[in-house]
């Protein structure tokens, strides 16, 4: 069923929603969820039957987020590209870790080789920022947790002063908050995640 074009009151003057910003909401709450999908098999699976072939979740979590990036709306065009390059950067570090030690050993590697952060850490940078931005538009207290809990984890980890089973703790809690995040957005109306479409079209002039 087409849902007919709806016209808003905005900020900065009359917004029409067309079917193709319900698509752009839709493409990005999927891509988030195949995010949160992939992360929470990558770890049962690292659980119950180790590391050796958990990268296919890994090539799965960085096609969900970077959809999510693609289609989220985010007002601050800066931020939003920011957090676009953050997820390339992080990509290609692992990538390069795989080059290195074969995809097999991603995992044991970033856990006996904590400096290997460093080549990952852009991409759950921007799985924070994307947790911020989900707080900042809708107070949920899941998504606050998510941006404290990735940059604990990781800098704890990294510092070593973080303990094995306080690491697992945290990224399986990290885990299941970004499920919930995501699975309490479907039922939401789609202008929600789209914003006052007014203000990208005042920002769009400013610098037509």
């Amino acid at each position: 069923m087409t849902v007919a074009p709806v016209s808003y009151e905005g900020v900065y003057g009359t917004y029409t929603v067309t079917a193709t910003h319900r698509r752009e909401v839709l493409a990005y709450r999927l891509s988030f969820l195949l995010l949160a999908l992939a992360q929470g098999a990558l770890l049962i699976q690292w659980r119950q039957f180790g590391p050796a072939l958990t990268w296919p979740w890994l090539l799965l979590m960085g096609i969900g987020l970077g959809g999510a990036l693609r289609w989220v709306h985010i007002y601050l065009r800066p931020l939003h590209r920011a957090l676009q390059i953050f997820w390339l950067l992080g990509c290609l570090g692992m990538a390069v870790l795989a080059w290195q030690v074969g995809p097999a050993q991603i995992l044991p590697t970033l856990v006996a080789q904590p400096l290997w952060i460093w080549a990952i850490g852009p991409f759950f940078a921007a799985l924070a920022g994307l947790g911020f931005k989900e707080f900042f538009c809708f107070q949920r207290p899941e998504a606050i947790g998510l941006t404290l809990l990735l940059p604990l984890l990781l800098l704890g980890w990294l510092s070593q002063l973080l303990p094995a089973s306080a690491a697992a703790a945290l990224l399986g809690l990290e885990a299941a908050l970004l499920l919930i995040l995501v699975l309490r957005k479907f039922p939401m109306p789609e202008e929600a995640d789209l914003g006052d479409l007014s203000v990208f079209q005042h920002l769009d002039s400013q610098t037509a």
